[in-house]
């Protein structure tokens, strides 16, 4: 969410619906292992050579310590303009050979694939902006002596990251980096943390490997490349045997000596939030000047049940933010008027909570002394201005890991009333391997509500498969559809849209769309071509950008869709 003008815009140009369908078609997972003859015919995959080898287009490439994925060195490349930051390698091969090409990536929007194969070029893509294994494989044709193996990003997108390349297959002739051997079993497994309904692992790093299996029960659950992970959706109560194994491309390790996580005795699928109405409706209310409406809390309309105060900001400690009343450009608001009116909103029925990030916001979680400095500083501020909880609204990335256990630090503090809402991205929750959709699951139990940003994103693929434009009701229910049947609970997801044509790049709907939508998933009524295979009865309701915008248009949205959620 921005505060200068609006939330931030995402451009996609034409043809990327049609390239998600087919990418995302073809992204089916890592690749298998690899023959004893095969060998990398990649040169200076991993970069420690710099970009030797390596041709970036316009310039937009270079190499970086950190982050990196493994060794002392990553490239990092640059889309600017009408170049989305092309990096390549001519790699020798053999004529009427199948080949596996893999990379590790990390960036909003980041693709890997080869050209000249004399047969059928492939490609694949990841929006994640943490370290994802990328694979896809391909034949020569009969004639065929090398391809062009490539990574690219996307128009108007932020760098994006790559490593550890290979092309593993018959030997080209051309030299290449030596193939790796099979990772060594992972020492040191843990339970880090259990709730009702998840148990928490840590492990040693293990030399060599670029990835991690978890096993629970002896049945593989999971797939990472850092040395921890949180298994969700389990029974409270209970006892689970846990291993983990190390992978790579020569394949993967033995498992682990197994350890025994037994869940907690309490919980729910229905998360947390103390006495936040079964259908609730969120606004943002806007801590500064610009262009919108100015209002003190009191002036904030009655439909809404929680108003996420926005923004904390980051502070020089790694993790903590802090909050400061901008009353100059409130028209005078002192900080005593401003609790004063948390109170009365409170008295009155309603939640108000600190929103973390914005558009702009840049706080890092990401080890546990940053955790630990991000619930102390929220709870500090829970404590000096009354909030009730915490929105997280980080649309620069977030570490899954250790922002769940920020959260967990803070519920244990707080206690059961807190409030958890969150504000991602339609890209960060396209699905549950992105590190969004993962803290959600991770905190399942403690969490109140995810208002997803439905605007400022171009065409997105729904869970059907099918890709759906901004705009319409098949936009928010086939994408709120992948929320649902990837783990959240009904009452933990709500549609976020911008409260007028002023509030948001692009994405506005009016109040009409935003209650069909509401309809179709709770009643399986007037839908559009998308239907959800059932109705979502609990469903929580719905999110705006801003309450200052809303009040800007006669509080025009508020009043067509706080009365309907209300109803539902």
């Amino acid at each position: 969410m921005d505060r200068v003008t609006r939330m931030p815009k995402r451009r996609w140009a034409g043809a990327l619906a049609a390239a998600v369908t087919a990418s995302v078609l073809s992204l089916t997972g890592l690749a298998g292992q690899a023959q004893a003859a095969d060998v990398n015919n990649v040169k200076n995959g991993g970069f420690e050579s710099g970009l030797s080898n390596w041709t970036c287009s316009a310039g937009s490439g270079t190499t970086v310590s950190s982050p990196v994925h493994g060794g002392a060195a990553a490239l990092k490349a640059t889309p600017a303009g009408q170049d989305f930051a092309q990096c390549s390698q001519s790699v020798a091969v053999k004529p009427n050979s199948t080949y596996t090409l893999s990379a590790w990536v990390q960036g909003s929007y980041t693709y890997l694939g080869v050209t000249g194969t004399g047969t059928t070029d492939v490609s694949t893509w990841t929006p994640n902006t943490t370290w994802t294994q990328l694979s896809t494989t391909f034949t020569t044709g009969a004639s065929t002596t090398s391809v062009s193996v490539w990574s690219h990003g996307w128009y108007g997108q932020p760098a994006y990251l790559a490593d550890d390349f290979s092309v593993f297959g018959p030997d080209g002739g051309g030299g290449g980096d030596p193939a790796p051997t099979v990772p060594a079993t992972p020492a040191g497994l843990a339970v880090s943390g259990t709730t009702s309904s998840s148990v928490s692992l840590a492990w040693n790093t293990v030399s060599g490997a670029t990835g991690y299996n978890v096993y629970q029960g002896g049945s593989k659950v999971q797939s990472v490349s850092g040395t921890s992970a949180t298994v969700s959706g389990l029974s409270a109560s209970t006892a689970y045997s846990f291993q983990v194994s190390a992978t790579n491309s020569a394949g993967e390790s033995a498992k682990s000596s197994a350890v025994t996580g037994t869940t907690a005795a309490t919980g729910g699928g229905g998360g947390g939030g103390g006495t936040v109405p079964a259908h609730a409706v969120t606004g943002y209310w806007q801590n500064f000047n610009n262009g919108a409406t100015v209002q003190k809390l009191s002036a904030v309309q009655s439909q809404y049940d929680i108003i996420a105060v926005a923004f904390a900001d980051a502070t020089s400690t790694p993790g903590a933010v802090s909050f400061t009343l901008d009353s100059a450009g409130l028209g005078g608001y002192t900080v005593d008027q401003f609790k004063a009116d948390i109170k009365a909103k409170q008295a009155a029925g309603k939640k108000v909570i600190i929103s973390i990030g914005g558009q702009n916001g840049t706080i890092s979680v990401s080890d546990s002394a940053s955790a630990t400095n991000f619930a102390n500083s929220v709870y500090s501020l829970m404590q000096t201005y009354g909030f009730d909880g915490v929105d997280i609204d980080l649309e620069n990335g977030l570490n899954a890991t250790y922002m769940s256990q920020a959260l967990r630090s803070l519920s244990a503090k707080a206690g059961s009333s807190l409030v958890i809402t969150m504000a991602p991205q339609t890209i960060d929750m396209q699905s549950t391997s992105n590190s969004y959709f993962q803290t959600a699951l991770n905190i399942k139990d403690i969490l109140t509500v995810v208002n997803m940003q439905y605007y400022n994103s171009g065409s997105m693929l729904g869970c059907d498969g099918k890709v759906y434009s901004q705009g319409s009701v098949d936009f928010l229910t086939a994408l709120a559809c992948i929320q649902l049947q990837g783990g959240l609970d009904a009452s933990q997801v709500g549609l976020g849209l911008p409260a007028s044509t002023s509030g948001a790049g692009s994405g506005y709907v009016s109040p009409t769309i935003v209650n069909n939508a509401l309809d179709c998933l709770t009643k399986l009524t007037n839908c559009g071509s998308f239907k959800p295979s059932k109705a979502y009865p609990a469903l929580r309701g719905a999110m705006t950008w801003s309450t200052n915008w809303d009040a800007s248009a006669g509080n025009a949205w508020s009043n067509a869709v706080g009365p309907h959620v209300h109803a539902l």
